[in-house]
């Protein structure tokens, strides 16, 4: 398998090349040259088969002979060990929880999977990485937790100060050690951007190995399909209406991409909150960003989307085919917090706000769709938001890996939207 750039100006690269690139030298993304298609076995068989082995099954064709069999099975089985659970909200709606790993996100997946394969692809190299990541909230914490006291690679993460919860600065900041936090007084745009920068300095890149944790990174990207698997393993019903949170486009990227590959659901939903530069472009067919808002859905506070270029790639700049299999809602910041409300009252169950907006937006498609059922992706523990309480109150049980960061220094920069400051950190970290 080989990957070309979206601009169309870079040469193709391996699997191996492009997580170690990160991003092509034409500030495009990677994308695969052909996508698999999967066997009829292998879709009807999916409840029998373990995690892993679904997990490889995906993967294998992507990665190629990058990484031996033997290896890419044992990378699969730790990056997927632990529970993804179908949990059934309504007789129409039912929540995959992808927060049960060890940072309470779904990036966990993501993350797991792209150390893993950096790890081994550093080791043969001889020369130490820089991983360089933006976060909106969850990737960072994630990355961090995914790569700490990793021989080799250093972390540098990029925040956006003051508009990240409490419990997700605290995942970015108490590591220490060989992750270094920069606090960017700006939005996470202002982050991706500093973060994309660095990437395309040639000059730079002669000086320091660096590569993306970001979903820019097919190796945080790709994995990102075993979620959608998951959530048919267990399903019963006709092909599910599937509700994304949306805020960099990563995630629903790759159920896309698994749905080209032959796993069947109905419909998707790219579920925004007020960033609703997605939803006006199907209104209006303008990609007009605008400075993005903070939201209480703060993870998807993301006015232009990296990873939509993915999905034009994916079905060859067709608007048609396109509206056919996705529609995009922006939900806003009281909608968010009323169904929030509303689903503890009537079935005792506790969303996140990421989670909240994916919900909202498909309660509101179900009703275009009489008889229809769909699946909503909880993307991350309620625990993580500060608005929780205050929308419904303090029903979470703490986990205990959030009481043993409460004890800890928060170690941290506050740098301004400066490209200077993020390079003079990275040319320290060499």
């Amino acid at each position: 398998m080989h990957y070309f750039s979206t601009n169309q100006r870079s040469e193709p690269a391996t699997f191996r090349e492009a997580v170690l690139n990160g991003q092509p030298d034409d500030k495009g993304l990677y994308f695969p040259q052909t996508i698999p298609r999967f066997s009829t076995d292998f879709v009807n068989g999916l409840r029998h088969l373990s995690n892993a082995e679904i997990a490889f099954q995906i993967i294998r064709p992507y990665v190629s002979d990058s990484i031996p069999e033997d290896e890419l099975k044992k990378i699969c089985s730790e990056t997927v060990d632990f529970d993804f659970p179908l949990v059934e909200i309504s007789d129409q709606i039912s929540a995959l929880e992808l927060f049960h790993g060890p940072t309470l996100a779904f990036k966990d997946v993501g993350a797991r999977f792209m150390s893993r394969c950096l790890r081994a692809f550093v080791k043969d190299a001889g020369q130490k990485a820089i991983v360089v990541v933006a976060t909106s909230g969850d990737t960072g914490g994630a990355v961090a937790n995914g790569f700490h006291a990793v021989d080799g690679i250093e972390v540098l993460i990029l925040y956006p100060k003051g508009r990240v919860s409490r419990v997700q600065e605290l995942q970015l900041t108490t590591l220490g050690g060989n992750v270094t936090t920069l606090g960017v007084l700006g939005a996470f745009d202002d982050c991706q951007m500093l973060a994309k920068q660095a990437l395309a300095d040639k000059e730079l890149r002669k000086q320091a190995f660096l590569t993306s944790a970001n979903s820019i990174n097919i190796a945080r990207w790709l994995p990102q399909q075993f979620h959608y698997a998951f959530a048919l393993k267990y399903w019963d019903d006709p092909p599910p209406v599937v509700s994304v949170p949306s805020g960099n486009f990563g995630n629903l990227a790759a159920g896309m991409l698994i749905y080209r590959s032959g796993l069947k659901f109905k419909r998707f939903i790219a579920a925004c909150n007020a960033n609703d530069t997605i939803p006006r472009f199907f209104r209006t067919g303008n990609y007009v960003p605008k400075p993005s808002i903070a939201t209480i859905s703060n993870a998807m506070d993301v006015s232009d989307p990296s990873n939509f270029v993915r999905i034009i790639e994916l079905f060859k700049n067709n608007p048609v085919e396109i509206s056919a299999v996705l529609r995009a809602v922006s939900i806003s910041d009281e909608e968010t917090s009323d169904v929030m409300r509303s689903v503890f009252e009537e079935h005792g169950y506790i969303l996140d706000p990421h989670g909240a907006v994916a919900y909202a937006a498909l309660a509101d498609s179900l009703q275009r769709m009489p008889g229809q059922k769909g699946i909503f992706l909880e993307t991350a523990h309620p625990i993580k938001f500060d608005c929780v309480e205050a929308i419904i109150g303090n029903h979470n049980v703490i986990p205990d890996s959030i009481l043993a960061m409460e004890s800890k220094r928060k170690l941290s920069f506050e740098i301004a939207v400066s490209y200077e400051e993020v390079k003079e950190h990275i040319l320290r970290l060499r």
